[in-house]
């Protein structure tokens, strides 16, 4: 335990060396909290409420982008081959990634929560509870996301371009920068298919409803997050290189792909029962209700 507390610790000095992370994990969600909160909802507690889910999205997973950039570079650069010498094993040096990622991702959801209560009055912020999990368990999964990427590419060039393919569909269909009752219908039922849209109707249903971990929307995606995070880290760990002279399987990148089933499978149980979309477009709904009500009945608390 103490040499992985001091793994974590150097991956974290060397994390906060790289550019790309401070803009995904800093600038860039401050970016999107200010331009939500002070344009969009104009300032208005229920508003920031509603729009407080995405912006947290937003900021867990651009940690993604971040992490699996400067886990290529680190092998580029030589700094990997260096702790292949040492008994460090490929599993303690992504749970390291992970954890540092998680150090470093949590002050600013903690300064972003207190931006809301201090500077937009937002006087509660539903199930801390749920949020907290939700935060966590996402912010785990989508690191193990940025490792599979960072396994199953050579150079940093073509972990950009994967990072741009996966970052762009993220954030247009879940709802993180268009409310999904606002998206087209094809685009509607495409968002089911992706993590993200779990990630950001679970907070919103947390914060704006004050959804219990136990609820319906909530647990479902507290339960496939845990999934995927365990699908992510355990092939990003049997793909990892310490070398950048090492090849990559020739499968590689189709088992990559592969960890994408559960939520396939769940994406087709979605668009067949229109449950997620129903608790989606409920919430945007009672945003123009003159007094803002609680969730419909026939939602499960």
């Amino acid at each position: 335990m103490k040499n992985f507390a001091a793994l974590t610790r150097m991956r974290i000095q060397l994390t906060l060396r790289n550019k790309m992370f401070l803009f995904f994990s800093v600038i860039m969600p401050f970016g999107f909290f200010f331009l939500y909160a002070g344009v969009f909802a104009k300032g208005n507690p229920w508003g920031i409420r509603y729009l407080l889910g995405p912006v947290l999205a937003l900021t867990v997973m651009g940690s993604f982008w971040g992490l699996s950039a400067a886990l290529v570079m680190f092998r580029e650069q030589g700094i990997l081959r260096r702790f292949h010498v040492t008994p460090v094993t490929p599993s303690d040096m992504l749970a390291s990634s992970i954890v540092a990622n998680y150090a470093l991702t949590m002050p600013t959801v903690i300064v972003e929560f207190l931006f809301a209560r201090f500077i937009f009055h937002v006087p509660n912020f539903g199930s801390l509870v749920s949020v907290f999990l939700l935060i966590t368990l996402g912010t785990v999964s989508f690191a193990s996301m940025g490792l599979v990427v960072a396994s199953v590419t050579n150079t940093m060039q073509e972990t950009q371009v994967i990072n741009q393919l996966i970052w762009f569909p993220l954030i247009f269909l879940s709802g993180a920068t268009v409310p999904l009752a606002d998206l087209p219908q094809v685009a509607k039922h495409a968002g089911l298919f992706l993590p993200a849209t779990y990630l950001v109707t679970g907070l919103q249903a947390a914060i704006y409803w004050a959804f219990a971990p136990w609820s319906v929307d909530v647990l479902l995606a507290l339960c496939s997050l845990a999934v995927w995070a365990l699908l992510t880290f355990f092939l990003s760990a049997q793909l990892f290189r310490w070398e950048p002279e090492s090849k990559i399987p020739r499968k590689a990148k189709l088992l990559a792909a592969a960890t994408a089933i559960p939520f396939l499978l769940l994406g087709i149980w979605e668009n067949n029962t229109n449950r997620t979309m129903k608790t989606a477009q409920a919430m945007y709904n009672s945003l123009n209700a003159p007094a803002k009500p609680g969730p419909p009945p026939d939602q499960t608390h």
